[in-house]
């Protein structure tokens, strides 16, 4: 039950659009301000409920539009120190240009405001980096060009962007543009998808035996690819309010048939293809937000992907180690471990079912 504030305050990365032109610098971040105004370090955290200053982030949350802006307008020579522009060797210190922040509504559910940057650049021709202090968490940088051409940068650990030049758009090499996305995918798993890591553990815990595992891994896998894939072409596009609620009532029926059914059946593998096509519009949510360079679109679709299940191998592999190798042998393994597992899976999802849908 303790996992209704941890999917309530997930870090989430900011996702920033830069124009960069011939004299100056335009870029507008799509970010959770209270984070920043609070001061709360999100390099090593998950959630933001493990900070010490999680009270006073809460507190901001009910602020209205017009108190967190003075706020954070009080912070800004601060909060501006953690933002790295550079060119030409020199450290490029940005204005707001703009700041929208939405209304109050639920403060259990972060608020995304939107900060509008603006910073003259030295004369020349010199490109750009662009990044910002670990402290402020991930950051999806991304630069449009003419047409369809898009680069995009997930920033972690204070790293910057590659150079993005002031005409077109900053061009990287296909392998590393690849292992990207790769990496995008497996947090999106570990450490970041909670839900999709009960999900698993739900497989996980049906049996340990090869063939049921296996069989329902598959199955799982198959159907995500396929969604992933036909949401982030634009063929099918789902509400994240029908999608999450759905999956977790996912995570809540795959526990519950461990507990009153642990046998493997048609219908079981059906049911679990049924819910990886429900994960795979949850996984695309995730591309859609970072947006994918048109031109590498298959690539980064299967990057990803590959992510995703190396993430899933992680979970399976962890939980192995953790409990199956040492007692899936025991006669009372099933009994003392595997339907208590069960049911701790299964009362989170419930919770999650009830969040999403009424609170």
């Amino acid at each position: 039950m303790l996992a209704q504030p941890l999917a309530a305050h997930e870090v989430q990365p900011a996702v920033a659009d830069a124009e960069v032109g011939p004299e100056a610098l335009r870029m507008e971040i799509r970010l959770t301000l209270e984070a920043l105004v609070a001061g709360i370090d999100l390099s090593a955290l998950g959630d933001t409920n493990d900070s010490p200053l999680s009270g006073y982030y809460d507190q901001k949350r009910r602020l209205t539009p017009g108190e967190l802006e003075a706020d954070f307008r009080a912070h800004w020579e601060r909060v501006r120190q953690g933002l790295i522009i550079e060119s030409a060797g020199t450290r490029l210190l940005p204005e707001i240009v703009d700041l929208r922040i939405p209304g109050v509504g639920n403060p259990e559910l972060p608020r995304e405001s939107v900060l509008v940057l603006g910073a003259a650049l030295p004369p020349g021709d010199a490109p750009v980096r662009i990044g910002w202090s670990a402290q402020y968490g991930p950051l999806v940088l991304r630069q449009a060009g003419e047409g369809d051409a898009l680069y995009t940068g997930y920033l972690t650990n204070g790293a910057l962007s590659d150079p993005l030049p002031r005409q077109g758009v900053a061009e990287v090499g296909a392998l590393r543009d690849f292992g990207r996305y790769v990496v995008l995918g497996v947090e999106h798993i570990v450490p970041k998808g909670l839900d999709h890591i009960l999900f698993v553990l739900g497989l996980f815990f049906f049996s340990l035996h090869l063939r049921p595992l296996l069989a329902q891994v598959t199955a799982f896998t198959l159907a995500h690819t396929a969604t992933l894939a036909l949401a982030v072409l634009g063929v099918v596009s789902v509400p994240a309010v029908i999608v999450e609620p759905l999956i977790a009532a996912s995570i809540v029926y795959v526990a519950v048939e461990n507990i009153f059914h642990p046998r493997l059946s048609w219908w079981r593998t059906a049911i679990v293809f049924g819910f990886g096509l429900l994960h795979g519009l949850g996984f695309a949510s995730v591309l859609g937000g970072i947006g994918l360079d048109p031109g590498r679109l298959v690539m980064g679709l299967i990057g990803f992907n590959v992510g995703v299940e190396i993430g899933q191998l992680l979970v399976i592999g962890a939980a192995f180690f953790a409990v199956g190798h040492w007692f899936g042998d025991r006669t009372w393994y099933r009994a003392r471990i595997a339907v208590p597992a069960s049911v701790a899976i299964a009362l989170t999802g419930a919770w999650w079912v009830v969040e999403r849908v009424f609170l």
